[in-house]
């Protein structure tokens, strides 16, 4: 009888172990509180109160871009500005975004473009970009006249878009927050 179980119990240590698939990491979303911008730059828009402003260091000369970082979720939304003016023609400033974000074909799925009109009266236009690409979606807005800027929202993460997809959400809501929240200082 001894022999029997010790057989057994022997037996049932010698099953294969199946590794299971690795999981995808655990996002806590900030809630949704928003605070202004501050009044140094051209323009004024809300941004979450768990993010962080800062000025765009890799520019230093372009004082009125900025950086909201995200630093839970590993994300920034880059916002570059450009004051409007004779030698400067708005034409110039879309073909460099269009660029930027036709630059993004070589990994995407797709890139869908919309316009939308904010709750202001204002105009912008989403790139909304499908695929393991290192920005999701981009975005510009101008009066036509003063002020052009464009946006793109990144991840600092070498994790597929996929086990993002919570996080790409959420954000793609902070940018829209930023976008209808946009209001255009007057030149002075």
């Amino acid at each position: 009888m001894k022999k029997l179980l010790l057989l057994l119990w022997c037996g049932a240590c010698t099953q294969s172990y199946t590794p299971k698939p690795k999981g995808y990491n655990r996002l806590d979303l900030p809630s949704a509180e928003y605070q202004p911008s501050p009044d140094s730059l051209p323009y004024q828009f809300e941004y979450s109160k768990h993010a962080k402003l800062r000025p765009y260091s890799h520019a230093p000369d372009e004082k009125d871009w900025v950086e909201i970082v995200y630093p839970s979720l590993h994300a920034y939304i880059h916002v570059t500005y450009k004051p409007l003016n004779k030698n400067k023609a708005l034409k110039e400033f879309m073909n460099d975004a269009y660029k930027l974000t036709s630059k993004q074909q070589i990994k995407a799925y797709s890139i869908d473009e919309m316009t939308v009109k904010t709750p202001s009266g204002k105009t912008a236009t989403l790139s909304e970009i499908a695929g393991d690409v290192p920005t999701q979606l981009q975005f510009t807005m101008t009066d036509s006249a003063h002020h052009f800027l464009r946006g793109a929202l990144y991840f600092r993460s070498e994790v597929k878009n996929d086990s993002l997809a919570p996080a790409i959400d959420y954000m793609k809501r902070e940018v829209m927050q930023f976008v209808n929240t946009l209001k255009w200082k007057k030149k002075k």
